[in-house]
């Protein structure tokens, strides 16, 4: 599995953490005179495995889309002792997302989730045998009443062939003066761990010591494409490297680092005209890459990416997943590759990294399968400025002496003239 030993540094998240809120959405239900009961703000992202008229099993991966808007005749304020509130969500062809709120004593709960999804809509099930199918499932999701609940961490619900990620979240029900309140309920992810973090291998058996081990090798660079109805889509060559920091058993923290092995890779996704999906599976992991494009400067970039692993057996839980989809990397124009030979680290949630190395990326338009024009990334620039910089400085140093040297020269022979 090219699963590496070994505590290796990693920077601050939070230096990292910038949340473009470009991804996510915002919604109110209002009751009969016009007064707001219910608002959210979150992103989601889908994970569908359908079958198509041929019997293959496809999965469809898709973000809950910015037209996506609130179906009043679906959504309630509710009433009291009566029914509760009710948030419904509907987006693209005929489908729809509903939370369903309750209240018990102090607390307020999304108390499940309802996804109805229509497979008849080939821009996201293509060769979909169609029909809708709805699947539901309850949540951890519950706040102190009059209270906004906020998670920007992600969420994971599982739903039989349906992962729903939840992620950037700001809600609130019941609300009491129609308007979010001050106060906030953070959910247990957003908040910072106290365990002190130690340096431990990734052993798939837990070992009492263990002396640190040499940093890992770079993972070897793998070439990777999707192919959409107008020809090659995503053409991406890099190599991938997994950072997972852990809980163990026995209270410390480990680290877990994979490097993708190419050959052992496997690779599939899919794109329309505005965004695309590159998904890679290397034994027990699973990475999703999603690109969009961003039409006012007709540039495409990495927007989100999503991890799913599993972790060394002293785990305290052994499955691992997590996904951001506020990023705004891997950027170049519509034609153009993206290239970067240094190592780049993707922040997918605390503790959790995507390092990249040796990558060129072209999303959309490629021609011949080949790579366009290249827009180098500013770390290679940085490093190609350095020596430069060196260079130049050693140069004026060597000027400098050359200059004294002469000056030197020139008045010790005058000195000999005049004796």
């Amino acid at each position: 599995m090219a699963r590496i030993g070994g505590a290796r540094g990693l920077p601050l998240a939070a230096a990292l953490l910038v949340f473009l809120q470009m991804s996510s959405s915002a919604f109110e239900v209002k009751d009969q005179s016009g007064k707001v009961c219910i608002i959210a703000n979150l992103s989601v992202s889908f994970s569908v495995e359908y079958l198509t008229k041929n019997r293959q099993q496809l999965t469809a991966y898709f973000m809950l889309p910015q037209n996506a808007e609130v179906l009043a005749n679906k959504s309630s304020c509710g009433k009291e002792n009566a029914s509760d509130p009710v948030l419904a969500i509907g987006f693209g062809e005929g489908h729809l997302l509903q939370m369903n709120f309750a209240k018990a004593s102090k607390l307020y709960s999304v108390k499940e989730l309802t996804f109805l999804y229509n497979l008849s809509d080939t821009t996201v099930f293509p060769n979909s045998t169609g029909g809708t199918k709805t699947v539901s499932q309850k949540t951890n999701i519950q706040a102190d009443l009059d209270t906004r609940y906020r998670c920007f961490s992600t969420n994971q619900i599982n739903m039989l062939n349906v992962n729903i990620t939840l992620s950037n979240v700001t809600l609130q029900a019941y609300l009491v003066n129609h308007t979010l309140s001050g106060n906030e309920t953070v959910c247990d992810a957003d908040k910072t761990p106290t365990t002190p973090v130690v340096a431990t291998t990734t052993s798939q058996t837990p070992t009492t010591s263990q002396a640190p081990t040499a940093p890992p090798q770079n993972p070897g660079t793998g070439k990777y494409n999707v192919t959409g109805t107008n020809g090659t889509c995503v053409l991406a060559y890099m190599g991938l490297q997994l950072n997972v920091t852990y809980l163990r058993k026995d209270g410390k923290t480990g680290l877990d680092v994979l490097n993708f092995v190419p050959v052992n890779t496997s690779f599939s996704g899919s794109c329309d005209n505005s965004s695309a999906f590159l998904n890679l599976t290397f034994g027990e992991t699973r990475l999703v890459f999603r690109f969009l494009l961003n039409t006012s400067t007709d540039k495409f970039f990495l927007q989100g990416v999503s991890v799913n692993t599993t972790l060394p057996s002293e785990a305290k839980d052994p499955n691992a997943e997590a996904s951001n989809n506020s990023m705004s990397e891997l950027r170049a124009t519509v034609g153009n590759s993206y290239k970067c030979n240094a190592e780049e680290k993707l922040w997918v949630k605390d503790g959790v990294f995507v390092n990249l190395f040796n990558v060129q990326v072209q999303v959309f338009k490629i021609d011949g399968n080949k790579f366009g024009a290249v827009e180098e990334c500013q770390l290679d620039e940085n490093n190609m400025v350095i020596p430069i910089i060196v260079g130049a400085a050693l140069a004026g140093l060597v000027l400098i002496v050359l200059i004294a040297y002469l000056i030197g020269r020139k008045r010790s022979h005058a000195g000999y003239q005049t004796i």
